[in-house]
């Protein structure tokens, strides 16, 4: 008797594939066309460019062997207990999963003994990076949600973050994903363990490695497209957007990446959130891991896309539901466009299209953060785009605020010779005293506005900008030359620079209703009398009539309550809810 045909299905992460088809023809076809534009678009690094990253990852691998020394010898230990202590680099994101860009940073993480502290890394490594001949714009964040020093290093862009385990020297072969280095260490140093831990568990997650670099590099570059790449300001990071993929890649092993790319739309613009995102089940221990049911904050999390590494946790928690609902419609978006190119009625540059953010609202609010010196500045806009979040979380609690979706990036400017931050950006005229250079980041949050269940028909948002800036000034490392303005601005006044080098599109007016033509008359003599029209025309005739009674009155002037009133800064514009158009007047602030 002849042997039953083996028909288990192999299983890849948390579920049965949905498919596990080859790819067509076609499918290739398509593939071929993606990957073009992919490197069109720089996302293809050049093998010059590629030996410069690995020599620059080396020298910064000898001077943190160097740093470790340096700290032991301070602390009393001979030169030769300094160098046997070790001290390593380790890469994360997208450089460790295989699909950084030309002109990429490159996320780090230095790996030291238990004997050099954080308080080591932010001083003694710091002063010696500064020294470094090769290392510019070198910042430090030790109050980040997880400390880094940013800089680049012989022109590449390096973030860095830090972990000293539990352990006297630091091997050369150190295996990250072994759990007993998670032992008595603190939460700092677990989360900046995450990323690497993650990225080696995502590589060996997926079953077909070509496949999810091609789909996670056309992701990527669709999400900064459309603006919604940016785990700080509340849309999703490199991290979630890679654990997305990979799941798709799971449920699809053996599609093509033109295939995965549309299936990723199809699915998650349908996903029943808060249903998490795994690509592998939750693995228990000592140390807490995510779970809604025994951890009451994490049932907020909206969009929960859980890391593979333990302990596991939310890469998605900083989304809100004005982020969550641009998101959606990217998706909804994206699945549209994927289809159409499937079935040969659309392109791939039709995905690509750049972000309409600073068309698609009409009142915007400016957070800009200035400071006097290129080194504060840094500094302070490191820490106001980490709390920018919160502001938006704040604008979504005022009554008539439907979505207050940020822009995740900022735009730079310098303005000289002022003696005001306020005479710079609002080009006042400047007053007799000592002039500053002001550098600024500004940025930028949509107001989505419906009025319809508010009485006064009043915005008051000077609560929320008061809160925001009390939360900013009171920071430990803010200085006396950071300052921070709130501003409220119309659509058509946006400053030209945040089109990038683009034309201001037009703003489309609402059209009035056109007289109507009558398609038929029949012409009669002057002595005739009244003349004649058919029975569609009289029907015509009647449905315009009905249309012009049911037209709106107009509304009385809506206002927007920011703040303090600065003097001849008020404008007038409309509200973004279709169904009411109202004028509004709104107040511009100084905070």
């Amino acid at each position: 008797m002849n042997p039953l045909p083996n028909t288990s299905i192999p299983q890849y992460g948390i579920t049965s594939p949905i498919s596990l088809n080859y790819p067509t023809a076609k499918d290739t076809e398509i593939s071929t066309e993606l990957e073009a534009i992919l490197r069109k678009n720089g996302l293809f690094e050049a093998e010059s460019e590629s030996r410069k990253r690995e020599i620059v990852l080396g020298k910064l691998n000898m001077l943190v062997r160097k740093f470790v020394q340096t700290a032991f010898i301070a602390q009393g230990f001979t030169e030769e207990e300094a160098i046997r202590a070790g001290g390593k680099i380790f890469t994360f994101g997208s450089y460790r999963l295989g699909v950084h860009s030309s002109g990429a940073d490159i996320d780090t993480l230095c790996v030291v003994p238990q004997l050099v502290d954080r308080s080591h890394f932010f001083t003694i490594f710091f002063d010696m990076l500064k020294e470094n001949s090769q290392v510019t714009e070198l910042t430090a964040v030790p109050d980040a949600y997880v400390p880094v020093i940013k800089m680049h290093f012989d022109e590449i862009p390096i973030d860095l973050l830090f972990a000293n385990l539990a352990l006297s020297t630091i091997p050369e072969d150190l295996d990250l994903l072994d759990n007993s280095i998670l032992r008595n260490i603190d939460e700092k140093c677990i989360l900046s363990l995450n990323g690497s831990r993650v990225a080696d568990q995502i590589v060996r997650l997926v079953p077909n490695i070509g496949t999810f670099h091609n789909a996670l590099r056309c992701i990527k570059l669709w999400a900064k497209k459309r603006a919604i790449y940016s785990n700080a300001m509340g849309y999703l990071g490199g991290v979630a957007w890679a654990l997305m993929v990979a799941r798709i890649c799971q449920l699809y092993p053996n599609a093509a990446p033109s295939t995965i790319v549309a299936r990723f739309f199809s699915i998650y613009y349908q996903w029943k959130w808060p249903m998490p995102v795994m690509l592998k089940h939750i693995e228990d221990g000592p140390l807490p891991v995510w779970n809604p049911r025994v951890n009451p904050a994490e049932r907020n999390h909206r969009m929960p896309v859980i890391t593979p590494a333990y302990p596991s946790m939310c890469s998605t928690h900083n989304v809100c539901a004005s982020t969550q609902s641009v998101i959606t419609a990217e998706f909804l978006r994206g699945s549209q466009i994927t289809l159409n190119i499937e079935h040969g009625k659309g392109k791939w540059e039709d995905l690509f299209a750049k972000s309409d953010f600073f068309s698609r609202y009409k009142v915007y609010l400016q957070v800009v953060a200035s400071a006097r010196s290129q080194e504060n500045h840094r500094i302070w806009l490191g820490f106001v785009e980490s709390r920018v979040r919160m502001f938006v979380l704040k604008l979504e609690t005022v009554p008539g605020v439907v979505a207050s979706p940020p822009y995740p990036y900022g735009f730079e400017k310098t303005y000289e010779d002022f003696t005001s931050l306020e005479a710079a950006y609002f080009n006042k005229a400047d007053k007799e005293g000592e002039k500053f250079k002001f550098y600024t980041t500004t940025f930028y949050i949509g107001l989505d506005i419906d009025f319809k269940d508010i009485k006064d028909k009043k915005l008051h948002i000077e609560r929320p900008a008061s809160d925001f800036k009390r939360i900013l000034l009171s920071w430990d490392g803010w200085k006396e030359d950071m300052e921070v303005l709130i501003k409220n601005v119309k659509r058509s006044e946006l400053p030209i620079e945040v089109y990038e080098g683009e034309a201001r599109p037009p703003i489309k007016k609402k059209a009035l209703p056109k007289k109507r033509v009558l398609e038929e008359e029949v012409a009669t003599p002057k002595d005739v009398g009244t003349p004649q029209y058919s029975e569609d025309v009289v029907k015509k005739i009647a449905i315009k009539s009905d249309l012009k009674s049911k037209l709106p009155e107009p509304t009385q002037v809506d206002q927007i309550e920011v703040g303090h009133l600065l003097p001849s800064h008020s404008e007038n514009f409309q509200t973004t809810n279709p169904k009411k158009k109202v004028d509004i007047k709104v107040k511009l602030t100084s905070l």
